[in-house]
């Protein structure tokens, strides 16, 4: 027997005991039924995420997020994926849908020909980025399933480098800053969401508050250089570790400029969204902020580390509002990272998975196979 089909027949038995179908939330959601067809079987629902805090960034506000969840079974085993959309993406839920709608998993009847697979995913429309990451994960899922491993030792890496991840603060009054610091007591790391007039304001809420470090990120909100570069040297003296985008991703130049300046380095986020945009980030930027629902998923975003790496730049692995799910499997890649911001699923009041843990403020990834999560058995919406 091949190497290959031994570890998918050994890894069936424990797989399939977790892959029992459970309610999601009041209206009950299954994954799909066994088919046991020998084809790869796709299903989707949508789902809205519910924001805890309403989430203010430099350009919108909003207290939900639109969200996909995705199921593909094979021979009884089913792996599970999400699309999430935050407003930037472009994508929606009708967007989402219409684009699953079009792919044939059943052309398929081997999952670990992922190569094939993403590819012809890949190919059946231009962008859409989201909804190809939720098939990414869940086919990650799937295949770590079969294989009765997680990806994060599929891939060689060692969970004890994990980083801790930092807690994010949106932008807000001070009186909510301070409630919200107080609610991430069990994080070393904040990150601060600026980018709007009264950026000093909400830096010093905080410091006055705690002296734990903090990033920032500005979400594009800045447009002066020479105002960054004051900001920049003014946040370096309050513990500031990094900034992400400070300048619309259009701004390289100026993105440049100010990275040969900084005394922090500067990281790249809404400019980079796939493998191409890496190269393009270097000289520009000191680090790129990889996220699945901008990367199509697993796959390209573990080519994307390892291209930033071999240029010499530095890692961070990012996310949206999203659930345990797509948090879950961003964590595979972090001990690959020198920071992490995954703590989407902290942010939401009705996650349906269970999966990677934060302790003591440090990404604790699991033995589970695949991605590393189960179904909640039940959630009130």
């Amino acid at each position: 027997m091949k190497r290959r089909d031994f570890l998918k027949y050994m890894g069936i038995g424990t797989a399939a005991l977790a892959m029992s179908p459970e309610s999601f939330c009041t209206e009950k959601l299954h994954a799909p039924l066994p088919h046991r067809s020998g084809r790869i079987n796709l299903s989707f629902k949508p789902y809205e995420l519910k924001l805890i805090h309403t989430f203010t960034v430099s350009k919108n506000s909003r207290t939900h997020t639109p969200d996909v969840l995705v199921f593909l079974e094979y021979e009884g085993i089913v792996g599970y994926g999400e699309a999430s959309m935050p407003p930037y993406l472009g994508e929606t839920t009708e967007s989402v849908c219409s684009f699953l709608s079009q792919v044939d998993m059943t052309r398929f009847n081997d999952p670990f020909r992922m190569e094939e697979i993403l590819e012809y995913v890949d190919s059946i429309a231009e962008g859409n980025r989201a909804a190809k990451a939720s098939i990414d994960i869940a086919l990650h899922d799937l295949v770590g399933k079969m294989m009765g491993q997680p990806w994060w030792r599929i891939w060689g890496l060692s969970p004890e480098k994990a980083p801790c991840t930092s807690f994010t603060i949106g932008i807000d009054t001070p009186e909510v800053i301070r409630q919200k610091v107080d609610e991430a007591a069990a994080y070393k790391i904040l990150k601060v969401k600026v980018g709007v007039p009264n950026d000093k304001l909400l830096i010093e809420t905080i410091r006055s508050h705690t002296n734990r470090p903090i990033c920032v990120d500005a979400n594009e909100g800045w447009n002066n250089k020479e105002e960054a570069l004051e900001m920049v040297y003014w946040l370096a003296e309050r513990g500031c570790t990094f900034v992400e985008q400070p300048f619309p991703k259009a701004m390289l130049d100026e993105t440049a400029w100010l990275r040969e300046r900084s005394p922090l380095p500067i990281v790249a986020d809404e400019f980079l969204q796939r493998l191409d945009d890496v190269p393009r980030a270097y000289g520009a930027y000191d680090a790129i902020n990889i996220k699945l629902m901008k990367s199509t998923g697993m796959h390209e975003a573990y080519q994307m580390a390892s291209a930033a790496r071999a240029m010499g730049m530095k890692l961070m692995i990012g996310c949206m509002t999203e659930t345990s799910c797509a948090i879950s499997a961003a964590a595979q890649l972090s001990p690959l990272c020198d920071w992490a911001d995954l703590d989407g699923n902290l942010l939401i009041s009705n996650d349906c998975y269970e999966g990677v843990k934060i302790v003591d403020g440090r990404i604790k990834l699991n033995e589970r196979p695949g991605i590393g999560v189960n179904q909640s058995l039940t959630i009130s919406i």
